[in-house]
């Protein structure tokens, strides 16, 4: 049996996690942590836009430093897909923190998922990349193209774990990768043993989200859900796949069936093929058992060949947005602020400014649901919320100049949420894709300190 704690579900998570979950348990083998997510991507490669040394999660390098002692000296490896747009640079900071902290560690960059410099030459070859949900052309965003990812498996992981990293960082691989990539170091799992690797995908699937699967945003009973500490999760698994979700004893959250339950469905199409770059799972196989306090026991799932593409996460610019937050308080503050809204727009209409898209949004009313949020009566507040996108700055400079007047030359009873005119912000968009298996050649390089 092996342990792997998973005390992260994006960038930004809980940075004392990890320490707590060193500090709160004995028995674990690995740490995994996640960090990547597309608002992620499109984060790093602006930064690496503006420093070629950038792009990666900056704030690991760091932990690092908190961690590296304990790490090594209970034999434990860490994991992340920290590297983001830019592996062998996080490498490289990290083998310099651990130099510094006087530890001597292996450390390994999982690199080949960036594939835009590429992409000419694949077009050439007849390789698409045209837009998997909509059909839409590459052609339509080949000029504004700023990154272009694919989704990495676990076996690289486990060939960094196989020639004696401590630290592994990845780029883009997908997030149950990084559960998966110790389950076969450490069990010799073969590619074509797809129940096993199925039963790597479910586990890391349930861990990727971190505190999702322990109670975090848990809607059956979440009022009995101690949020103060969370316990973010550990997996133990047998070489057989099969295992047990749990968290650390002492901890907030909890562990049961439900929880595993409303994770294992999270962000999943055909539950009957959940594809992965390793194993296609079908996720209506496996059972769940309740076996003690904070244990879910998950066995029989059922896996078979992945698909012969890897999922490609591409972005593009795609012109500029921004938007005016205004709260309006009762009495009739949603009449107030469908009054400004409308007082907006005409102004807009009259200057004959256009946008891509303007959208208005009363939060408090219809944030959430749209047209089918039932219409309050009287509403102590109302934030309203307009939005606009542009291809150029000037139609959204123009928004701005007209649409903060309305502070005072409008509707009373009135604060803006954000003071001074909204500036334009370049957007970048997503672009989901595939490509042949085979265009796609990860690679590996592992570096050590040598401290003397």
């Amino acid at each position: 049996m092996i342990r792997i704690g998973y005390p992260s579900g994006y960038w930004g998570d809980d940075q004392t996690a990890p320490s707590r979950m060193l500090e709160s348990t004995s028995e674990i083998d690995y740490l995994a942590m996640d960090y990547l997510a597309e608002i992620t991507m499109a984060i790093l490669k602006r930064q690496q836009e503006r420093d070629e040394t950038l792009g990666y999660a900056r704030d690991f390098p760091p932990l690092v430093t908190e961690l590296v002692e304990d790490l090594k000296g209970r034999d434990v490896a860490l994991l992340a897909n920290a590297g983001g747009v830019n592996p062998e640079s996080c490498k490289d900071a990290v083998l310099d923190v651990a130099a510094e902290a006087g530890v001597d560690v292996s450390v390994a960059a999982v690199t080949g998922d960036e594939i835009s410099d590429r992409i000419p030459a694949l077009r050439e070859q007849g390789i698409e990349l045209d837009n998997m949900d909509t059909g839409q052309s590459f052609e339509d965003i080949d000029d504004d193209l700023v990154a272009a990812n694919a989704y990495l498996g676990a076996f690289p992981i486990a060939e960094a774990l196989d020639r004696g990293a401590d630290i592994v960082v990845t780029g883009r691989c997908i997030d149950a990768a990084l559960a998966m990539g110790p389950m076969i170091h450490e069990f010799g799992w073969n590619p074509d043993e797809y129940d096993k690797l199925a039963s790597g995908l479910v586990a890391g699937h349930l861990l990727e989200c971190g505190a999702q699967v322990t109670g975090g945003v848990f809607l059956e009973g979440w009022e009995e859900v101690d949020f103060i500490e969370m316990g973010y999760p550990i997996v133990e698994v047998d070489a057989d796949g099969t295992f047990v979700i749990t968290k650390p004893e002492g901890t907030g959250g909890l562990v049961t069936e439900a929880t595993v339950k409303e994770q294992l469905v999270y962000e999943i199409k055909d539950p009957t093929a959940y594809h992965g770059p390793d194993v296609t799972a079908d996720f209506t196989t496996p059972q769940l058992e309740q076996v003690g306090d904070d244990r879910v026991r998950v066995t029989e799932c059922a896996g078979r060949a992945p698909p012969d593409s890897l999922k490609v996460s591409a972005l593009y610019r795609d012109g500029y947005k921004a938007q005016l937050l205004l709260t309006y308080s009762w009495p009739d503050a949603l009449e107030k602020a469908e009054r400004a809204d409308d007082v907006i727009r005409r102004r807009l209409d009259r200057a004959g400014v256009e946008f891509q898209e303007i959208l208005t949004e009363f939060v408090g009313y219809n944030g959430c649901h749209g047209d089918i949020s039932p219409r309050p009566e009287d509403p102590n507040e109302i934030v309203l919320r307009i939005a606009v996108k542009a291809d150029g700055k000037e139609p959204i400079n123009a928004f701005a100049k007209r649409a903060i007047p309305i502070a005072i030359a409008g509707p009373p009873n009135v604060t803006p949420l954000v003071s001074g005119r909204p500036d334009p912000e370049p957007v970048l968009s997503f672009w989901p894709c595939t490509i042949e298996r085979d265009a796609v050649e990860p690679g590996l390089t592992v570096e050590s300190t040598e401290v003397t």
